[in-house]
């Protein structure tokens, strides 16, 4: 099941049913089902208290997720700060849901065991999410 869940941020307008089909379409491309999977919806203070009490990191972040996968089934919690989205949306002349819609499938990529700590990996992720955005778009 994935769930769309908010701290005190508002809930994002997105189609709930279209972006389960597509995440559970990406998770497929990469041989996954999924199972547990709940975004949460934050602001940047919320998402910094995540940050700081789980990862021990004292900055500030677009998304954290925590991996719960076990064998081929996706399960984690995948922390979005809307506040960051909104900013990178606006730094990037990038419309927010489409932002939101990349670092959402960022998350989910990292379930599926996608890293971005080096330069080489990171590139690739971000071709990743460029196909599986493109693939959202499939879903219409």
């Amino acid at each position: 099941m994935i769930r769309f869940v908010t701290q005190s941020a508002p809930m994002p307008a997105f189609d709930s049913r279209r972006v389960q089909q597509w995440i559970r379409a990406v998770a497929a491309d990469y041989g996954f089902n999924v199972g547990d999977i709940t975004f949460v919806f934050c602001t940047d203070e919320e998402e910094l208290t995540v940050n700081r009490q789980f990862l021990q990191h004292d900055f500030y972040t677009d998304v954290i997720t925590f991996d719960y996968t076990c064998h081929s089934v996706l399960s984690g919690d995948i922390f979005v700060s809307l506040d960051m989205i909104r900013n990178n949306s606006e730094q990037l002349g990038t419309v927010f849901v489409d932002e939101l819609m990349r670092i959402m499938i960022h998350g989910v990529l990292h379930l599926t065991g996608q890293g971005d700590k080096t330069p080489e990996s990171k590139a690739q992720m971000t071709q990743k999410e460029d196909l599986a955005l493109a693939k959202l778009v499939q879903t219409i």
